[in-house]
Formats: C-alpha cells, structure tokens, sequence
C-alpha cells in the first residue's frame, strides 16, 4: 500500500497535489491548519473537494487541526488586524503575509502524523508538499534548502525516520505547471477540472461571501497562471473574469518593467520593451559563428541553436529556423509604410526582430532578421 500525507489548505496548489497523488495510486491523509486565516474560507472549500472526490469513489481521509489561538499571537498580514497588501507576488511588501515558522509548525505535525501512520500500517509513508518555485522569492519556509535542513532535523529526533521521506513534486515548477498537471491528473481520474478549481481559494482577502477579491499577490499570481493555460478561473471575483485578468496583467507588466530597467542596457531594453532596432552591422552577434545557443535576454528562453544560424549579409543575425520549443510569435507589423511580420518571445512579449521569405530554400526558405541586443548566447 502507498500512503501519503499531506496538508491541503484549500489553495490550488495543495488541491492540484492531492489530485497527482491520487493519480499515481497513493492512500492520501490530509490535514488542514486554522491558524486563525483572514481567508479561514479554504478550508470549507477543501471540504467541498473532499465531499466531491468522495461521490467520485475516491475516498481522502481529512482532518482539521486547530491552531488558531496559538498562531493568533504571531505578525503577519494574514493573521492579523493588519491590511493584505496589493500588487505584485513578488513585492517586497508581500512579506507582511509570511506567517512566522508557518510551515516549520505544519510539518512537524504532518511528520508526526506520517510516523504514526507508518507505525499503525507497518509500511513507508511519503509526505507530499505542495511549495513552488513562485513561493521562494517571499517565503523562506518554501524554499528547498529549508526543507533539506528540516526534513534533516525530523530524522535525526525520531526513531523510525527511516520509513518517512519527503516529497516535493512542485519545488522546480510554477502556478502554470501546477495547474497543467492537475489536467494530466483530472483526465486520467475522470474528474472535472473546473468544478475542482471552483472548489478553491487563492486569494489572501476574499469578502465576507467569500468571493476572491482579484488584487492581492496570490490572486495575480493565480490569474496569471489560468491565463497562461488558456483557461477562465472557475473560481468566484468580485468582479468578472476580464476586468480582474486586465488588473492582473497590467500589475504584471508594470513590475516586469521595473525589473527589465535594472537588468538591461538602454539598447536592449529598448528593442525589446519598445521594439526599436539596433543600427545594421553593429551587433555583437552579426558575425557570431560559435557553436552554441541564442536565449532571449529578458527571460533567458531558448530562441535559437548556432545550427541554424548563417550569414545572409543583411547586417543582422540571420537564422534559417528557431528551435524546436521556442513557440517565437509571429505579429503583422505595418509600421514604416510597409508590411512585415514581427517575431516576438512567446514567454515574455519581448521584440526580437522580424522573419522574412528570402531565406535558405532547403531549411524551408525563412530568414529570421534578429537583434543581437535581443539575445544573449551560451557557448556548448
């Protein structure tokens, strides 16, 4: 028998855990936490989750651990008379919602819980955690080294550690991998992703009807992730689906913008943020026949392989195909009093150059016209 432990708060990314656990075959206990939350709504929705994975045959074992009067003592934005900041997820101002040793408490509980189990059932048990790399930037209690140094101190207090190991499937990944994989997990169990994800909470400040207000750092993240797959949330806004996706959006690109300043050159950024083009013959890369790859400078997403890079004379670095993964969007561009088709980063929006029909006939007849100051190269 798999048993596996986790906490499920409600959120989407504990809920997409169960529904991967689940997938590959495990007995999932799970323990909720009321630590006194202001959006304490979670939990009844995890509830909802229970109640609908049950009428579908899969039955979780849940219960809900009290600790609200204890961690009502701690600081924090979300435990507090304190007001949940607004903005970006990767604001400094978010760590008013960091919990002090939220989670250091949670998994010693969950790790109790676990060797307990292990010693009722007389097998090994896996304790599953849902963190993510989108956590790491505010929380210091979801990052891996936190963990390691965690998971170390439970073994060395406990007999029979041994049958309990710990398990982070998210650590690497983000809020759009997380849901992408909970389709993976509802096709395969024969479950509905959007009545699932209705069953959930993100947001740090819903209203008293427990709508998601849309503004905080959770909700952005969350909307972004959905609108990064293709989806509408399921999940209830105060406002509708467009008007908090805009918000969203635009609290994105203000702070990436932000951070595009700091790390570029005024040329890069430039030709990437407002589409300007370098002067002919004067990139770095024009002339470049190194064997390696091409990254977009702003995201480092890969662009282009030396391969398929030749020189066509024209004053910039040509390439004859992108490579495989690289998704390079293609917009109609009719500035200047002519037609061409602009080539963008399919990660981050960022100008690349544009893609016209006299190259090589025998790679398909494409020449990518890139800026050098789009780029950024890493010799094999």
């Amino acid at each position: 028998m798999k048993i596996a432990v986790m906490a499920l708060s409600g959120g989407m990314d504990s809920t997409s855990l169960l529904l991967r656990l689940l997938r590959e075959g495990n007995t999932v206990y799970t323990i909720g936490f009321n630590y006194g939350q202001k959006h304490i709504v979670e939990l009844s929705r995890a509830q909802d989750n229970i109640d609908y994975l049950s009428e579908n045959g899969y039955k979780i074992s849940h219960n809900v651990v009290d600790l609200s009067s204890l961690m009502s003592m701690f600081t924090g934005s979300l435990t507090s008379n304190e007001d949940v900041p607004k903005g970006h997820y990767e604001e400094q101002q978010m760590k008013s919602t960091v919990v002090p040793n939220r989670n250091a408490i949670f998994s010693s509980m969950i790790y109790g819980y676990a060797l307990s189990l292990s010693k009722q059932f007389e097998c090994n048990v896996s304790i599953s955690l849902g963190v993510h790399s989108g956590d790491h930037a505010i929380y210091p209690d979801c990052r891996p080294e936190f963990y390691q140094s965690l998971n170390e101190a439970f073994e060395k207090g406990n007999w029979d550690s041994e049958n309990v190991n710990l398990d982070l499937p998210y650590i690497d990944g983000d809020k759009e991998s997380i849901l992408r994989d909970a389709i993976v997990s509802c096709e395969h169990l024969g479950l509905d992703f959007d009545t699932i994800f209705a069953n959930t909470n993100t947001s740090y400040d819903p209203d008293e009807q427990g709508r998601s207000s849309g503004k905080t750092g959770s909700d952005i993240e969350r909307i972004l992730a959905f609108h990064a797959i293709g989806r509408k949330d399921p999940v209830i806004y105060q406002q509708d689906w467009q008007q908090v996706l805009d918000h969203a959006l635009s609290v994105e690109k203000e702070y990436m913008d932000k951070i595009y300043r700091e790390k570029l050159t005024e040329l890069q950024y430039q030709v990437t943020r407002n589409s300007a083009t370098e002067r002919a013959f004067t990139g770095i890369y024009d002339k470049h026949f190194v064997k390696g790859n091409y990254y977009c400078i702003c995201c480092n997403h890969l662009l282009f392989s030396s391969q398929s890079k030749y020189n066509s004379g024209c004053g910039w670095p040509a390439f004859h195909s992108e490579s495989v993964d690289a998704n390079i969007a293609r917009i109609t561009d009719n500035s200047h009093g002519m037609v061409r088709i602009e080539v963008k980063c399919s990660k981050c929006d960022a100008h690349l150059g544009h893609v016209f029909e006299d190259g090589p006939k025998e790679y398909g007849g494409e020449r990518y016209c890139i800026n050098s100051a789009a780029l950024i190269f890493k010799e094999e």
